[in-house]
């Protein structure tokens, strides 16, 4: 979810160096940032972008304000590997159906209708692309930071687990930290390995974190997994939208899923073997078409 300051603050930063691999940079933002919290370091940092909690929607998130265009890439292809950090992914009671399900929610979601509600977009090098590749997962058993991780923890957790990154590779990190008070469930952002662009995202554990909880009817699956699913289709599709802070979004600084955020079409959706409950997008499009399951803009594919 976009947390920038507001358009009126311009902020000139230096994109720092990175030599190894291990060793990730962030690089700085070219555009305006939302800034929600001041107090909270992830929510004030202008490269990333939070999915927040019921309750704790931004002012001006909603509403029928067009996205616009904001001068960079968009991504064309994803490459999606996923990290899995924190001791208890090795307790299979705890792993339960997550691992697994979340391979068949990757595996399954390219080409697929939920991701065409991305590809009105384009950017410097082209259209936004539904295409995702998955190339499976890492599971690192040692103890991320104790709450809410920095941004710089989280890329170079990264860069340890990814052998060989691309510039299209996207790596969402999931730990096994319960969210807490923290206002917000995942974030996504971008930075650098080796001389490497990548672009990240980070989600909590959200086992029975009601305020993340999409109260999923599907009797298959887990309640961590259905949590997990749905702020994970809504920060893949900001990713390819705006994966570099160039990408789409709008006055307020809401990219196209924090528009749509804790509001479902009519239908689950089906793919990867299964049926998920994921919140739509925004598109431009049906907005000026007065269309969308909500009158308002938001497709669900």
């Amino acid at each position: 979810m976009n947390a920038r300051v507001l358009p009126a603050i311009a902020a000139l930063l230096v994109l720092a160096a990175c030599s190894t691999p291990d060793s990730p940079t962030s690089p700085a933002p070219d555009g305006p940032s939302y800034n929600q919290n001041p107090n909270d370091e992830i929510q004030s940092d202008p490269k990333v972008h939070v999915h927040l909690a019921r309750g704790q929607a931004r002012p001006g998130s909603g509403g029928v304000a067009l996205l616009q265009y904001h001068g960079g890439a968009i991504m064309t292809s994803t490459v999606v590997q996923a990290i899995y950090w924190g001791t208890s992914w090795s307790n299979a009671g705890f792993t339960g159906d997550k691992i697994t399900g979340l391979a068949s929610f990757y595996g399954g979601i390219g080409g697929t209708s939920y991701m065409k509600t991305n590809t009105e977009y384009a950017g410097s090098n082209g259209t936004v692309g539904a295409g995702v590749s998955y190339v499976g997962s890492t599971v690192d058993v040692s103890a991320p930071p104790r709450g809410a991780p920095k941004t710089s923890d989280i890329l170079a957790e990264v860069c340890r687990q990814v052998a060989s990154p691309v510039a299209n590779g996207y790596y969402p990190v999931y730990v096994d930290t319960p969210r807490g008070q923290t206002r917000y469930c995942a974030w996504h952002s971008y930075g650098t390995c080796g001389n490497t662009p990548v672009q990240i995202a980070f989600f909590f554990n959200l086992d029975g974190d009601r305020g993340c909880d999409p109260e999923s009817p599907v009797s298959n699956e887990s309640q961590g997994l259905a949590a997990l699913a749905n702020v994970s289709g809504h920060e893949l599709s900001e990713a390819v939208t705006d994966p570099r802070n160039g990408g789409w979004w709008d006055s307020s600084g809401a990219e196209n899923a924090d528009k749509c955020a804790w509001t479902y079409g009519p239908n689950l959706m089906s793919f990867g073997g299964k049926q998920w409950k994921i919140q739509g997008n925004f598109s431009n499009k049906a907005a000026n078409a007065h269309s969308g399951y909500d009158g308002a803009g938001c497709i669900s594919g």
